[in-house]
């Protein structure tokens, strides 16, 4: 830190260290568990779960520990310089939340979520929702039992959701998914009346050649392949610290453009990690600030980035070259931001459908925590709400209420960052375009600008602000959805030629 060590109380620095070794036990977890999504042997999952919730228990008992409350108590008081009160608030959070969460529970539920990850690969691949549900009730119980000892008076997907995102509140995200539903809906229905035929690709792209070009993406946008790597995973995501930031990305040969997107996506969350401080790892000034702003920077690269015109008149020679087609810079364009009607799965869905996908999934997670839902009865009740929100219905649990891997991590609370991280990417992009010439440096295949806006703004500060105060900071103003309705607005009315 910049603050000499001299100006803060010996509490602090025992506080730190104490800190740092959960951090590093949280990061070695972290490997582990992307080793089960992308490489373990089938059979290792019953010595990974106990492996995974021994290294939880441990990394909560260091973080629970007496001497941190008693550090916190002596530091209480302290007038310490910003960055200092920054951490110091960021553990305390931390250490309120965990110290009222048995460190049974803890271990127990890192074996449960990693008990579930091939009980949901199964059903998955076998489109069986009957083998998955048991699983399903187990991790709901132990989420409402944790849910409960932080606070029993409190809505319990609230509780949870502030894991995920911890100073944006519940009834603010239900504002936003209510902001995108009333825009979106009457938006959607329009491109669907619209005569415009955008242009599909169509074809046989073999994977080897998507990977070859998924690779080629990486390295055009910056991606740090020094402290990272690209594989394969049934369900795309990123993981890792400011050293190791790895991403994974799946394929199918029907839809090159699938993977792309998803590529694209997964590096954005990778150069937010790459970005954050490497002289402050395993301290919150070299964390992510959330899982909004960390979505906003995912969201930023593929939409407003990876889907744009200039983006297309950059890579579409690379495309057609890899691929032994001849698309031009405006078909690709329209193939890339095309809004189908036949949209049943989410990572796959466009700009504006992707939203009802995740109002879909909220809904249903805070009825299954709230009891008003049966686990059994999801499969009917998702199917139901796909064909009222996106007009279709979906004939498999596979490509229903099994596609997504995030229930077999117990992530119940997770979803509703996904709409948050993509209204911040649209004001953040707003805000970058007032000092860059981002068209411009895209089609020109000059990345560094935007990579070097983004640190300054948001990467390097870490845990330094809160979300709120962050949002402040890089863009001047408070967090708002108005800049993503007028983007999508401006946008999609000008590719299906309507007057909105």
């Amino acid at each position: 830190m910049a603050t000499e060590q001299s100006s803060v109380p010996d509490a602090y620095d025992d506080l730190l260290e104490q800190y740092r070794r959960a951090t590093y036990l949280g990061d070695a977890n972290m490997v582990l568990s992307w080793d089960q999504e992308v490489m373990m042997p089938e059979g290792g999952t019953p010595a990974r779960s106990k492996q995974r919730g021994a290294i939880s228990a441990v990394q909560h008992d260091l973080l629970v520990d007496d001497d941190v409350g008693d550090w916190l108590d002596e530091l209480a008081g302290a007038d310490l310089p910003d960055d200092e009160s920054a951490v110091v608030r960021e553990i305390r959070r931390q250490y309120e939340r965990k110290t009222r969460v048995p460190t049974d529970l803890v271990e127990e539920i890192s074996e449960a979520t990693s008990d579930a990850h091939p009980v949901w690969q199964e059903a998955r691949e076998n489109d069986d929702w009957e083998t998955f549900a048991p699983t399903v009730e187990r991790l709901l119980d132990l989420k409402r039992e944790y849910a409960e000892h932080i606070d029993p008076d409190a809505d319990p997907y609230a509780v949870l959701f502030a894991d995920y995102e911890p100073y944006i509140d519940l009834e603010t995200a239900e504002r936003v998914l209510e902001r995108l539903r009333e825009g979106l809906v009457p938006l959607i229905d329009a491109i669907r009346e619209s005569d415009a035929d955008l242009y599909e690709v169509d074809g046989t792209f073999p994977e080897d050649r998507q990977l070859e070009l998924s690779r080629e993406a990486l390295e055009t946008l910056g991606y740090d392949f020094e402290h990272g790597r690209l594989d394969t995973a049934p369900h795309p995501f990123s993981s890792g610290t400011q050293f190791d930031a790895r991403v994974t990305t799946r394929f199918d040969e029907s839809d090159p453009l699938d993977s792309l997107g998803s590529t694209i996506h997964e590096f954005g969350h990778a150069t937010y990690t790459q970005g954050l401080r490497q002289d402050e790892y395993g301290t919150p000034l070299g964390e992510h600030r959330g899982l909004t702003v960390h979505e906003s920077q995912s969201r930023l690269w593929e939409n407003h980035v990876g889907r744009t015109r200039a983006f297309w008149d950059l890579f579409v020679p690379r495309f057609n070259e890899q691929h032994g087609t001849d698309l031009t810079p405006e078909q690709a364009y329209e193939a890339a931001n095309q809004v189908y009607e036949d949209n049943l799965i989410r990572v796959e869905a466009d700009e504006l459908t992707y939203h009802l996908h995740i109002i879909l999934r909220f809904e249903i997670e805070r009825d299954l925590l709230a009891g008003d839902l049966d686990v059994e009865e999801v499969p009917a009740v998702w199917n139901d709400k796909m064909e009222e929100y996106l007009g279709v219905r979906p004939d498999t649990d596979a490509n229903g209420c099994l596609q997504d891997i995030h229930w077999s991590h117990g992530s119940f609370g997770y979803f509703p960052t996904y709409s948050l991280g993509s209204v911040l990417a649209a004001q953040l992009d707003a805000a970058a375009r007032e000092d860059l010439s981002l068209d411009e440096q895209v089609r020109d295949g000059e990345f560094d600008p935007l990579h070097e806006w983004l640190t300054e703004n948001v990467h390097r500060h870490g845990q330094r602000y809160t979300t709120d105060e962050l949002v402040e900071e890089a863009t001047g103003e408070s967090y708002t959805a108005d800049y993503f309705l007028e983007y999508a607005k401006s946008k999609f009315g000008d590719l299906y030629d309507l007057d909105v």
